[in-house]
């Protein structure tokens, strides 16, 4: 075991919990004032519950030996680590090093958190309008039947597009394309708020909007940098880029709000930085720093214009904009990887051959070609499998409240409690 990146993975899952709490701020002040507490409980019942789900079966379904035609992991391999202790090393074809000098029990660890904050991304497509008893059932299947298979294939040792060549270090694919996605069928199926389009719809804390947005963008170095399993330069090298496209992405939001409203609008600075983070995840441990500000500029611009399309049009609500921001810029970010992965960023990326791992304006067109692959399924089953998932849910217990429980609004509907105290 190697101190350093025990050291270094330890201190990042940290950092990644963090994330959730930031997000809960983050989406928290977006919402209405009646949801607020709702939207800060589901986040942190969330992280519990994936908690459980992930030590007891998902961990072994996602990391496990392959089976079922090479397609899922054995979740009878690691329940609640069973054959596991402190003292195994993690597998060295996870860590960016080849070496392995963290424990698996870390790697099951730093996981964790990737697979908690991925369903809590999903919850802002339907803010004040989904029963809790079904979101709890939800969270559940979703991260059993459309997370954990996703993640087995794109990260797991022996995954078919890992092996295939599609490559995504930190989750541009397995987390926000996942909840991206999944938020737009949620969207279709849960349906509109009942107010939609009466009246203007504004965050209800803007200083809430700003510290979860800081919240998440400290807490990304850990979600990207850690990502290399090691501390190593590709570590350092993740940590710089991921700072620069959230930069790139925060002045570009910003600026085309600035262009088409007048005015340079605060909670889009915090939201053009999310974009730019969520983009440059998947390149973050293969690009340098200009192709980090190219892909964090593209992303602000990209995924603004879309959230206005969708805000304009009203054809479905995604009251956060979670596809805006997370598909979109996942999409962007999973595509940008294969223009611009570098083996002069990381030496360590390889194909089954031996072969190093570059993008298409480094000589490999290929690797376009499997980033695209890679999106176009994942994609798919998100969403697919996610609206065929909400139905089957919606069919046994009703996914949405009552219109007088959103008029009232889930704070007290569902949690007898309220944010702010009129006393």
């Amino acid at each position: 075991m190697i101190a350093g990146d025990i050291a270094w993975v330890a201190t990042s899952t940290a950092l990644v919990m963090l994330m959730t709490i930031g997000l809960a701020f983050f989406y928290g002040g977006l919402v209405r004032k009646r949801d607020l507490v709702s939207t800060l409980s589901q986040c942190l019942t969330i992280f519990a519950l994936v908690s459980l789900i992930w030590a007891l079966w998902a961990y072994g379904l996602v990391f496990g030996p392959e089976t079922f035609f090479g397609l899922i992991g054995n979740p009878l391999s690691k329940i609640a680590l069973n054959s596991v202790t402190p003292l195994t090393p993690a597998d060295p074809k996870l860590i960016s090093s080849n070496v392995s000098g963290i424990p698996e029990y870390l790697v099951f660890a730093f996981q964790l958190k990737f697979a908690a904050i991925t369903p809590a991304l999903i919850i802002g497509a339907f803010a004040g309008r989904i029963k809790f008893r079904s979101l709890i059932i939800f969270i559940t299947l979703w991260t059993t039947l459309i997370y954990s298979p996703i993640a087995n294939w794109v990260w797991g040792v022996d995954g078919w597009l890992r092996t295939l060549g599609a490559i995504d270090f930190a989750g541009g694919t397995v987390v926000h394309m996942s909840a991206g996605f999944t938020a737009l069928a949620a969207a279709l199926v849960i349906g509109k708020r009942k107010d939609l389009g009466l009246k203007e719809s504004r965050p209800n804390n803007v200083p809430f909007v700003i510290l979860g947005a800081g919240l998440l963008w400290f807490g990304w170095f850990g979600f990207n940098g850690g990502s290399a399993l090691a501390a190593n330069e590709v570590a350092v090298s993740a940590l710089v880029v991921t700072n620069m496209a959230a930069a790139a992405a925060a002045v570009s939001w910003m600026t085309v709000d600035w262009i088409r409203k007048g005015k340079p609008s605060a909670v889009g600075l915090a939201v053009g930085a999310v974009c730019g983070l969520v983009a440059i995840t998947p390149a973050s441990g293969y690009v340098g720093v200009p192709a980090s500000i190219i892909i964090g500029l593209v992303a602000g611009v990209l995924s603004n214009l879309v959230a206005s399309w969708r805000s304009s049009r009203m054809r479905f609500d995604d009251t956060l904009d979670v596809f805006a921001c997370h598909g979109i810029s996942g999409v962007w970010g999973s595509l940008a990887t294969g223009l611009f992965a570098s083996s002069a960023i990381n030496q360590y990326a390889t194909y089954a051959n031996g072969t190093h791992v570059n993008g298409l304006f480094f000589g490999n067109p290929v690797q376009l070609l499997y980033q695209a692959i890679a999106v176009a399924v994942v994609a798919a089953f998100a969403f697919f499998g996610s609206y065929a998932l909400l139905k089957i849910i919606n069919r046994i217990t009703p996914l949405r409240v009552s219109p007088e429980e959103e008029e009232k609004g889930l704070d007290q509907s569902q949690h007898g409690e309220e944010a702010y105290s009129e006393e």
